[in-house]
């Protein structure tokens, strides 16, 4: 996992986010395969973003939702990548596994609407503001 910062055009960055995708009605569709895809899918999206899908896992026990962690450029809006990255793995996966899903979703859906979305890495909050309240003291 890079834990450096990343050079873009005009500025440097190490935003780490953790997402997680929740299938509709929490239906335990997720198989192995099904993640690999998801996986590979996720992966393309986020290059054309300059974006790094650093790890992704899906709960193959209860098999209803999946983390990732991306590294995210400071171009990229988190919802906007996290709708594409949603819209994009639907329809392929819908497409590809459609007799799979058939018993579970009859109408166009695969993810719940929403998601979670939680930055991490770095400092803890409490060093964090720390740093920043003494700023201008002892420079």
């Amino acid at each position: 996992m890079v834990t450096t910062l990343r050079s873009f055009s005009h500025s440097v960055a190490l935003i780490k986010v953790h997402i997680v995708f929740v299938t509709k009605y929490r239906h335990p569709v997720i198989t192995e395969m099904i993640e690999a895809d998801i996986k590979t899918l996720t992966e393309s999206i986020c290059a054309k973003s300059d974006c790094i899908l650093e790890n992704a896992k899906a709960d193959l026990g209860t098999r209803d939702h999946i983390h990732l962690l991306i590294d995210l450029a400071p171009k990229v809006s988190v919802s906007r990548l996290c709708n594409t990255i949603k819209t994009v793995t639907s329809r392929e996966i819908r497409k590809r596994y459609a007799e799979q899903l058939k018993p579970y979703y009859w109408k166009p859906v695969f993810w719940k609407r929403g998601f979670s979305v939680i930055s991490s890495g770095g400092a803890p909050l409490s060093v964090l503001k720390q740093y920043i309240e003494n700023q201008g003291y002892d420079d």
